[in-house]
């Protein structure tokens, strides 16, 4: 028997990733899409339902109750079939091993070490998602994730905490010609912040508000959606960056960035090694996590 009604699957995806981020530009920049293709497909929709999902309001949309009802549906669906997909297309073997994090812990701490642990175990297939952001991570698809949290692990997963945050302003050594500033003094200078991932780890605003300093004075600034970029805008001098530790640490310990002032702020998260809850861990994540830890430990 055929399945029907169903809407074209581009335009269930579409209101999916709208809904998801109360935005057509955002949905369309994580689809790689323009934000026209993204409305017109929301509205093909619509015109399929025969009713409205949205209201446009001041160029703000807002979830109509049966806009809320469906969007709660098509995400659970999504998700299911992305999941079994998921499990279709991700090798089975005991040998393979599947790693997800964000682009911040892939570039600046996470590609490093697995230099040394396929060196170490040259018979284990390793696969790396890179992904930003827990919300677009599929529990199906990987072995072991590991993601800065500000508090417990969200539903589905399971944590450990590998190291807390310990979160610093640096530079390059020619920028303040080997100055520390005091905290409010960083305000004169460009500071380079980091858009949407701020909203778990620590932002400028958060940092200077332990410092008792007021953020609205910040004079310039340089916003971008990847922190390993940040870092390099930084190195090459262009301005001022808070460092994670042990995140910065290979670049401090080359000389490549200097502390920008010596009041460190910690204690409001920290990077956690986490495992889908309902999924039965292979060897070869089991033997990652002990390796791993022994290395943190070193």
């Amino acid at each position: 028997m055929r399945i029907e009604p169903l809407p074209p699957l581009q335009n269930l995806i579409a209101f999916e990733a709208t809904v998801r981020h109360g935005s057509f530009t955002r949905a369309a920049t994580e689809l790689h899409l323009t934000q026209s293709a993204i409305s017109r497909q929301v509205a093909q929709l619509e015109d399929f339902l025969g009713r409205a999902l949205f209201r446009r309001e001041h160029k703000r949309i807002h979830l109509t109750v049966a806009g809320q009802i469906y969007a709660e549906e098509v995400h659970r669906i999504l998700t299911q079939c992305a999941e079994a997909t998921a499990q279709v297309i991700t090798h089975s073997g005991e040998q393979q091993l599947t790693l997800a994090c964000s682009s911040g812990v892939a570039a600046l701490w996470l590609g490093p070490l697995l230099g040394r642990y396929k060196d170490e175990f040259p018979a284990v297939d390793i696969r790396l998602r890179v992904v930003d952001g827990l919300d677009s991570l599929i529990r199906a698809e990987f072995d072991l994730a590991l993601y800065f949290l500000r508090d417990q692990p969200p539903p589905g997963l399971d944590g450990r905490l590998l190291f807390a945050e310990s979160v610093n302003a640096y530079c390059s050594p020619d920028y303040l010609g080997g100055q520390l500033l005091e905290p409010a003094q960083l305000l004169d200078h460009c500071l380079l912040m980091l858009e949407d991932g701020q909203r778990q780890w620590l932002s400028w605003s958060d940092w200077f508000g332990r410092q008792g300093v007021d953020a609205s004075l910040i004079r310039q600034r340089m916003t971008v959606n990847l922190y390993p970029v940040l870092v390099d805008l930084a190195i090459a001098g262009h301005g001022i960056v808070l460092g994670w530790h042990p995140m910065i640490d290979r670049h401090v310990d080359s000389g490549a960035l200097v502390p920008a002032c010596n009041a460190d702020i910690g204690a409001i998260g920290g990077y956690h090694l986490l495992t889908p809850g309902a999924k039965i861990p292979r060897r070869t994540a089991r033997a990652f996590e002990k390796w791993l830890i022994n290395e943190i430990a070193q």
